[in-house]
């Protein structure tokens, strides 16, 4: 009896063995290409936010590749996703690319970072990784996106599954929690796989440990192997291409100019706008991102703004226009278009939005900087001016406390600065900010030192 038990339990662990053994050779044998890799192999990273810096530099790769006579590409992905448009770009040219290519997913191919996947002619993953979780989701607020975002979306998904040989619907489940596959997913639950998962059901061809089994796979020999990397200048591009870093530069050059035209002459707020305009544009220009005629539209806003403070004083038609001006231009360079030639309205909102929450920030800076700054002790430890009020018995013979309150007339342009004649004598005064004309009724608000503050008289025509 306990010999045939010893027999019965080796047949089913040979089965076994022989099972695994078979399935091991069918994952490597969807693993392999029909024809063996002959040539270089080209790894290049696809990491961190997909933008459209880094469309330009995978189309710029491929090219390489396809000069050097690559003989296979290597996608090494680890992204949580990032701009769908940009990812469309991707998945166009790896689709077109007449090179055989592989998905390395190390660790997480997320949203959009999932689509660029599904174009590659084989998809492995190391043991741990993720793919799915493609819902299109609006801005920085992780809220889905409406449904014909969704349904693009879907599409794109779908069609690049079909054009790689893999089931669409498991791809659109990555994207529709409303889709539910028998013994896959849910209805309510947007599909995300895991490697083992992503292999059972055909979405992964093999799990390889690291870039170094792959490459040994396919039998690449390591002086074969050519890390592609960004250039300086590409990766800088994406560092400026992020919306912290456009925000903070939009800032720079709204906030600088705001300030400068507060304090006219050429200082430390215009060359903060100057600085903050150049990185914006700069960068942006020369890998061909931002059209000439944003910049363009950007000067010519700027120009406006400036003549309708010094040369027609008011808030015109100029100020609107040059105000109108300045902010299209800044809107329409964070968006990737060619020419006049827009793409969908997911990039336009992310640029609307980008745009608006750093208008915010600044009309909260200026707010805050306006009314804390001042009276901050540390700020003015900063410029040598400490705090001294009649109280510690100290006063300034320049000081006319008997103005205050006192009617006069503008004997100039008050931009914000100018001149006044209070009483029967001629003084340096300054607005709170509005731009008053000359021969204007005015009246003493405030007695700083030397520094008196006016503004226009509510009787005053």
């Amino acid at each position: 009896m306990k010999t045939r038990l010893s027999i019965l339990l080796a047949l089913l662990l040979l089965t076994s063995s022989a099972h695994g053994q078979e399935t091991s050779a069918q994952v490597t044998d969807r693993l392999l290409f029909e024809e063996p890799v002959a040539g270089p192999a080209f790894v290049i990273p696809v990491k961190g936010m997909i933008d459209g810096p880094l469309a330009a530099y995978i189309e710029r790769a491929l090219k390489d590749a396809a000069d050097a006579g690559a003989g296979l590409v290597i996608f090494h992905v680890d992204t949580f996703g990032g701009l769908v448009d940009a990812a469309d770009e991707i998945r166009k040219t790896i689709l077109n690319a007449d090179i055989p290519t592989v998905a390395l997913i190390d660790k997480n191919a997320a949203s959009a970072g999932a689509l660029i996947s599904y174009a590659a002619d084989r998809i492995v993953m190391v043991p741990g990784a993720s793919i799915g979780a493609a819902t299109v989701v609006q801005g920085t607020s992780g809220e889905a996106a409406p449904d014909k975002y969704q349904s693009y979306m879907r599409g794109l998904m779908r069609a690049t599954a079909e054009a790689n040989g893999r089931d669409p619907s498991i791809a659109e489940a990555m994207v529709d929690e409303s889709i539910e596959i028998e013994g896959i997913t849910v209805e309510g639950e947007v599909l995300t796989l895991s490697t083992s998962e992503a292999i059972e059901l055909r979405v992964a061809d093999a799990e390889q440990a690291s870039l170094d089994e792959l490459l040994a796979t396919y039998e690449v020999n390591e002086r074969d192997v050519v890390e592609h990397q960004l250039t300086r200048a590409e990766g800088l591009l994406r560092f400026f291409s992020s919306p912290v870093v456009q925000s903070i530069l939009m800032l720079m050059m709204m906030g600088g100019l705001y300030f400068e035209l507060q304090s006219p002459g050429v200082g430390f707020p215009g060359m903060i706008a100057a600085v903050g305009a150049a990185a914006f544009f700069g960068p942006h220009y020369l890998l061909g991102l931002v059209e000439s005629w944003e910049i363009v539209l950007f000067v010519l806003g700027v120009v406006l703004l400036l003549v309708e403070i010094f040369v027609i004083p008011g808030f015109g038609i100029a100020g609107v226009t040059g105000l109108a001006a300045v902010l299209l231009a800044l809107g329409f360079s964070l968006i990737g278009n060619i020419g006049f030639s827009f793409p969908s309205g997911q990039a336009i909102s992310s640029a609307v939005l980008t745009l608006a929450s750093s208008l915010v920030m600044l009309i909260i800076a200026m707010f805050s900087l306006g009314r804390m700054l001042p009276r901050s002790e540390r700020f003015s430890e900063l410029i040598l001016m400490p705090t001294l009020s009649t109280d510690t018995g100290h006063t300034s013979a320049q000081t006319h406390i008997e103005w205050l309150g006192k009617i006069g007339t503008s004997i100039t342009d008050l931009r914000p600065s100018g001149t006044a004649e209070i009483g029967d004598e001629r003084i340096d005064v300054v607005t709170s900010g509005e731009y008053i004309e000359k021969g204007s009724s005015v009246e003493v608000v405030s007695v700083e030192g030397s520094r008196v503050r006016v503004r226009k008289t509510r009787t005053s025509a």
